[in-house]
């Protein structure tokens, strides 16, 4: 049971004071701070603060002694990694449209790579882990999002409510086949326009955006979103390809799960995301980074249908979030102002716990005990006993916990 110090990921996207604040540091930051990594990718290890106050890093502790760390099933299942990754995520503005490979794609991508000879921080990149990277995110402030694509008839009729002339073919395409093989076929013709199409037609869709919002049409709250992101990247096919996907809103607590192949796009807010301990990314707009629509064309699943919002279920540590990822598990407890309910949190299982609301006092059955403040996690090896967790002040309390999949 030891503290973490966390690595940063200042990426362009992302806010100048929501981590600051979260650690307690300077507010606002001297450039945006995206991400806070807690775990052991190779990218960004976490850091074990010792009692002695050394410092070591995780992924050096788990490679010298990984049956201790991450217990004899998850060191074999996983081999000898930590499988998964926990993330703060502060979004000011709009990150790139992505999906993620399977394990299967990834295995493959990231072995033709490295016999390419492509360095694994080249930015042209795209595997650089040979796992999958399945995803959830749940929601710590209002988030919005894009994710997965949309029921075909109410696409249809989002783009029969922004027709234009030029528009007018491509909503015809759909409609004359209103499914999956359809949403390929017009999300495949939209991200390869050549530039002088998407040109032509690109202006035209947002003009139309800009009426049906002025009279409060039916999907004002897409079409403000698809403006939004012209206005950030002009002359960019992802833009259309937007029009595309499901508009979310996640209030604080609820999640959304990305499977592999989900192309989605996240917006704003703030959310605690859990992943598989990969980096592998395959981007289709939206962005000055490395775009590969061919590979993302491999990838991305275009089943069509409403996105499920997971509101987490009764479980050990208040709401389980439940998925059919087998690399992690995420868990939130809540305490109420003045609550004072003890928690029990059995090991067996690497886990980290962090702490996004006031205080807890984290004890190990047995002896030792640690405070943990907002903004700050813990490392509990799978062989280390069981803890128990319990709010310190007067405010309102909530952890987070992070584990393997079972």
């Amino acid at each position: 049971m030891e503290l973490l110090r966390n690595a940063v990921r200042p990426y362009a996207w992302g806010s100048r004071t929501t981590i600051p604040e979260l650690l307690g540091r300077e507010v606002p930051a001297p450039h945006p701070e995206a991400e806070l990594w807690m775990g052991a990718h190779p990218g960004d290890p976490s850091r074990v603060l010792g009692e002695d106050g050394a410092e070591r890093s995780l992924l050096e502790l788990i490679e010298a002694d990984p049956h201790v760390h991450l217990g004899p099933d998850c060191a074999r299942r996983w081999n000898n990694r930590l499988p998964f990754l926990l993330k703060i995520l502060a979004v000011e503005e709009p990150l790139s449209m992505q999906a993620h490979p399977s394990a299967a794609q990834s295995a493959e991508g990231h072995a033709r790579e490295e016999a390419a000879g492509i360095p694994r921080d080249a930015p042209n990149r795209n595997y650089p882990d040979p796992t999958a990277k399945p995803e959830l995110v749940c929601a710590l402030t209002e988030f919005h999002a894009l994710a997965g694509f949309r029921e075909p008839g109410r696409t249809i009729k989002l783009l029969r409510a922004v027709e234009t002339p030029g528009l007018a073919k491509y909503t015809e395409l759909l409609a004359a086949q209103p499914d999956s093989d359809g949403m390929r076929a017009l999300f495949t013709t939209w991200i390869t326009l050549p530039q002088a199409s998407l040109d032509e037609l690109l202006p035209e869709v947002l003009d139309a955006c800009v009426l049906h919002v002025k009279e409060h049409g039916e999907f004002d709250t897409e079409c403000r979103t698809i403006l939004e992101l012209g206005e950030a990247h002009p002359r960019d096919a992802g833009v259309l390809a937007a029009l595309l996907l499901n508009r979310l809103t996640l209030r604080a607590g609820e999640a959304i799960y990305l499977p592999a192949g989900n192309l989605h796009l996240y917006l704003h807010g703030t959310a605690v995301e859990i992943l598989a301990n990969s980096d592998n990314i395959l981007r289709g707009g939206l962005t000055p980074k490395h775009v590969d629509v061919p590979e993302l064309l491999r990838v991305v699943d275009f089943a069509c249908s409403d996105m499920p919002v997971l509101p987490g279920e009764p479980g050990a540590c208040g709401a389980v979030y439940r998925t059919d990822a087998p690399e992690f598990e995420l868990s939130r407890c809540d305490w109420a102002a003045g609550e004072r309910d003890e928690l029990r949190v059995d090991t067996g299982v690497p886990q980290i716990l962090l702490c996004t609301a006031g205080r807890v006092l984290v004890r190990a059955d047995g002896g030792g005990e640690l405070e943990l403040g907002r903004g700050r996690s813990i490392w509990l090896p799978a062989t280390d006993p069981a803890v128990y967790v319990r709010p310190l002040g007067e405010g309102r309390t909530q952890l987070f916990r992070a584990t393997s999949g079972r």
